[in-house]
C-alpha cells in the first residue's frame, strides 16, 4: 500500500487524541453511563463519545477520503476504498469499574481484509499494531516486537474470554466444551485478550457477540504476530460474531471441532 506510513501515522495521532480525551474521565468518581439497550446493561460514557470525536476530527482531517465506521457515530462514507473502523473504548464495563482491561481499538480495511490494526491502552500506555509490515508493541520502555508462541497443545493451553457465559446458552456450552480441555481459563480482559494472544502471553480467545468494531483492530494484531482469527466455522470473522483467535493452526483446528459439538 503506497500510503502506508501515512496510514500509520494517522492511526497513533487518533489513538493519541483519544488518549487524551479518555484518560481525564478514567477512575473519577462522578462518571455516569448511559445504557444503549432496553434490556441488559450496555454502557457508554462521554469518554466514549469525547475519544471517538476526537479519532474522526484527526482522520477527518489527515484522511479526508477514507470512510469511517464508529461504534457510537455510525459510519460516514469515503472514496478511497479504505475505512477506518473505531470502537473508542472497549470494555466500557471495565472502564466503569476502574480496571484498566479496556482500549481504544482502530482497524483499516481495504473492502475485503482488514489492514491494519492497532490496540491502545492509555492508561498502562501500552499500544499494541499490527499490519502494513508492523507487529509490535510500544510502551514507555521501548518497542518489541510481537509473535505467537508455538509448541503448545489444547491441554496446556490458556483460554481467554470477556463474559462467562459467552453469548446464548448454546454458545456458552461450546465455550465450555473448550474450556474444559484446556489447562486454564481467565475471564474479563476485553480487546487486552488479543493483545496477549499476540505477544505470546496467552493460547486462544473466544468470544461471541461481537461487532465489526470489536474486532478490526485486535484482529490485524493478532495476525500481524502470526496468529489465527476467524469465526466459528473457520470463515472470516471481520463482520464479528462468533470468534475465535488461536496462536496455532492445530490449537485452532482443536478448538474448532469442540465449539462445533465433536468431542471425540
Amino acid at each position: 500500500m503506497q500510503d502506508a506510513q501515512d496510514i500509520i501515522d494517522a492511526a497513533h495521532r487518533a489513538a493519541d487524541a483519544a488518549r487524551a480525551a479518555i484518560l481525564p474521565f478514567f477512575r473519577t468518581t462522578d462518571l455516569t453511563a448511559d445504557n444503549k439497550r432496553p434490556s441488559g446493561f450496555d454502557p457508554v460514557t462521554e469518554a466514549d463519545r469525547a475519544a471517538e470525536r476526537a479519532m474522526r476530527a484527526v482522520l477527518g482531517a489527515l484522511r479526508p477520503e477514507d470512510a469511517i465506521l464508529g461504534e457510537e457515530f455510525g459510519a460516514i462514507p469515503g472514496t478511497s476504498g479504505l475505512t477506518w473502523i473505531l470502537d473508542p473504548i472497549d470494555g466500557t464495563r471495565a472502564f466503569l469499574c476502574g480496571a484498566a482491561s479496556w482500549g481504544i481499538l482502530i482497524g483499516l480495511s481495504d473492502g475485503r481484509n482488514i489492514v491494519y490494526g492497532m490496540i491502545d491502552q492509555p492508561y498502562i500506555r501500552e499500544r499494541f499494531e499490527g499490519g502494513l509490515g508492523l507487529a509490535c508493541l510500544a510502551t514507555d520502555a521501548g518497542i518489541r516486537p510481537l509473535a505467537v508462541r508455538s509448541g503448545v497443545d489444547l491441554a496446556g493451553a490458556t483460554l481467554l474470554t470477556t463474559f462467562p457465559e459467552v453469548g446464548t446458552e448454546a454458545e456458552a456450552e461450546a465455550f465450555r466444551r473448550v474450556s474444559a480441555r484446556t489447562r486454564l481459563t481467565r475471564y474479563g480482559l476485553d480487546c487486552y485478550a488479543y493483545g496477549l494472544l499476540a505477544l505470546g502471553q496467552v493460547d486462544l480467545v473466544i468470544e461471541a457477540g461481537l461487532q465489526a468494531y470489536d474486532i478490526a483492530g485486535p484482529m490485524a494484531v493478532v495476525q500481524a504476530a502470526g496468529g489465527i482469527v476467524t469465526d466459528w466455522q473457520g470463515g472470516s470473522a471481520h463482520q464479528g460474531g462468533q470468534v475465535i483467535a488461536a496462536a496455532t493452526p492445530a490449537l485452532h483446528r482443536a478448538a474448532l471441532d469442540l465449539l462445533n459439538g465433536d468431542t471425540a
